[in-house]
């Protein structure tokens, strides 16, 4: 006897979002690992060194990728029965991020209350390595650079902006993930 599927009852099928979530979770506590390891080590160490080129690379490329690529192998193999499409491969993807991102900043924003000396401190450092890095800067050009830092260290600014750039990230490496994964 021929069954038409649509007749059947309807599996309950987990969101590829909420799937997502734990990916996003996770990436967002190793970025704040990161962090309190670079802030106990000591910025000012790390800023012109290979290790501060390292963890950006990590925390905006390749982290990003293997745990977006985790999710949607995860949606796929544990939640879908071996498939996933496109489209729940960019939900997976930019939830992943966002939450990933929303952990991250709302710890920075924490983190700069709890010591506001921090943000001073990128401040003094960004100065010697731009005056190092172009030593017949003006007096003008160093503190429109300086001014612009200090605007994009508001924390009302760092909140969304690390939210909105994670999760275009999350877009762009989703649609690549995407195509490679689906099925």
């Amino acid at each position: 006897m021929w069954i038409n599927k649509y007749y059947l009852p309807m599996e309950k099928k987990s969101s590829p979002a909420k799937s997502g979530v734990l990916f996003g979770v996770l990436f967002g506590v190793l970025m704040v690992l990161e962090f309190v390891v670079m802030y106990i080590i000591g910025m000012k160490s790390l800023v012109n060194s290979s290790a501060g080129l390292i963890v950006n690379v990590a925390n905006y490329l390749v982290l990003p990728i293997l745990f977006i690529y985790l999710g949607c192998i995860n949606h796929k193999n544990n939640v879908n029965n071996g498939y996933i499409t496109l489209g729940e491969c960019l939900k997976t993807g930019v939830s992943i991020t966002f939450v990933a991102a929303l952990i991250y900043a709302v710890f920075n924003v924490i983190f700069n209350f709890l010591f506001p000396d921090f943000i001073n401190e990128m401040i003094a450092i960004s100065r010697e390595t731009m005056i190092s890095k172009t030593p017949d800067i003006s007096a003008k050009q160093l503190e429109t650079g300086i001014s612009v830092m200090k605007k994009f260290m508001n924390p009302f600014i760092v909140f969304p902006v690390t939210l909105a750039m994670y999760s275009f990230f999350g877009l762009i490496y989703s649609l690549i993930i995407g195509a490679i994964v689906k099925k």
